[in-house]
């Protein structure tokens, strides 16, 4: 086991929370009545469907496809009929356009058997599979995996590393798919390598996680095969170390440039949900159809950790865990630093869908935001070193657009200042408005 390690800048210590479901081992959740499939679940353009309305489908064909641009296809979680092609709700674009599955409850699922053996395909032939299986990132803003794994040529890329810090508050779907999961995140891992044509790979975990630790130390030691260095780096427990540059800073010592890759440092960082979806897509030849995601927060009356088809509503999921409490406040799709609130029981789950959080009032924080005190907690606890106050301040002031000269690009939306900022500020929204209107200046 390797020293703690942590990234130096910023960050914050919020209560974790995880207590809740992290001895919790992974439930299926039972089929719904029906799915709904957002067509955007990934960076880049929407996908295009390939069905219509009252077409059968079996679990796992092809539902969408992207014909232009950053993309991954979409597949049927279920067998079942197309009920519509049409819009859904959606967290952050109020609506987007989907499909509607409505699933046959008595279709014989595929058994998804692990028939392939990856070292006899080219490092092309396995970068199309994962392609085909419409893998994207799980663990963030859902960048499509095989574009990833594809680093342009003049930015050579000597290590992987894998993301099981989970540093977010309350979310435990990662722990759980390293305790449970451990051998094919590692053999995912080998297939990344693999693709990529190198031979390290560091999996990063935070220190609050021993029996995960644990587990995938010894998964690695099982696996060993020459052409292959895996190891494990412990993490100190510090928010928001599971983001992409400040875990490649943590673990080899590297500063990814502002507005560049982690490719330019040579690193590429995958999520150990991802690798293992990997591993499904080339070895079981399994689309990303269904994720596992923490169902946590004193408003759910059963908190789990669910293995659930994409698509799911999140009504379906409060069905399942037993309702609401009556001190049910706000319900929250991700983690409280970066997830956003919803309104409706109605939203799917997608590809990128960590957790669902039925948080009570004690919960929350409620208090009215009051005017900067200029206190700098917020420049302290900024991970990348901005100037949070400066941007919520512009922003205020209509000067939105003038705000890239304090990095508003840098800023990955961690949520760091607003948890430190006395007066309530809310700085990330400020960021994402002055993002929008940059953009458009």
């Amino acid at each position: 086991m390797s020293a703690h390690l942590t990234f130096p800048k910023g960050g914050v210590h919020p209560p974790e929370a995880k207590e809740l479901t992290e001895k919790l081992a992974v439930e299926t959740m039972p089929l719904p009545a029906e799915l709904e499939l957002i067509l955007g679940q990934h960076i880049g353009a929407p996908c295009t469907p390939v069905v219509k309305r009252k077409e059968e489908v079996a679990e796992g064909d092809l539902l969408a496809e992207t014909k232009r641009g950053l993309g991954v296809p979409l597949h049927a979680p279920v067998a079942g009929s197309i009920k519509a092609v049409g819009s859904s709700p959606h967290p952050i674009r109020v609506s987007a356009p989907s499909i509607t599955i409505k699933t046959d409850p008595e279709a014989q699922a595929p058994a998804w058997e692990a028939a392939v053996d990856w070292h006899q395909l080219s490092s092309e032939e396995l970068l199309q599979k994962v392609h085909q299986a419409g893998i994207i990132g799980i663990g963030g803003a859902g960048f499509p995996t095989h574009v990833k794994l594809k680093p342009p040529a003049d930015t050579p890329v000597d290590t992987l590393l894998l993301n099981g810090a989970e540093c977010e508050p309350y979310i435990t779907a990662d722990h759980r798919m390293m305790l449970e999961k451990a051998e094919e995140i590692v053999e995912g891992a080998k297939i990344l390598l693999k693709i990529l044509g190198i031979k390290a790979c560091a999996i990063g975990i935070e220190e609050n996680k021993p029996d995960a630790i644990g587990t995938m130390e010894a998964a690695v030691q099982k696996a060993q095969e020459p052409g292959f260095t895996i190891g494990v780096e412990t993490l100190k427990v510090k928010y928001p170390q599971g983001s992409e540059k400040q875990l490649i800073q943590a673990i080899t010592g590297r500063k990814v440039p502002a507005m560049a890759l982690p490719s330019a440092v040579g690193v590429v960082v995958h999520n150990v949900s991802t690798t293992k979806a990997v591993y499904d897509g080339v070895v079981r030849g399994k689309p990303l159809i269904e994720k596992v995601i923490t169902v946590s927060g004193r408003g759910i009356n059963k908190p789990a950790n669910l293995l659930v088809k994409i698509g799911t509503k999140v009504q379906d999921i409060v069905d399942f865990c037993g309702g609401t409490t009556e001190d049910l406040a706000r319900v929250v799709l991700g983690g409280p630093m970066m997830g956003f609130a919803v309104s409706t029981l109605d939203v799917p789950i997608t590809k990128t869908t960590s957790s669902v959080l039925f948080l009570s009032e004690d919960e929350i924080d409620t208090t009215e935001l009051s005017n900067c005190i200029r206190c700098g907690w917020c420049l302290e606890a900024c991970p990348m070193g901005l100037e949070p106050k400066e941007i919520g301040i512009y922003v205020e002031a209509n000067r939105a657009e003038d705000t890239e000269q304090f990095g508003i690009f840098e800023c990955f939306e961690c949520g760091s200042c607003a948890y430190v900022c006395p007066a309530k500020r809310p700085l990330v929204q400020f960021v994402r408005l002055a993002k929008m209107k940059a953009k458009r200046s």
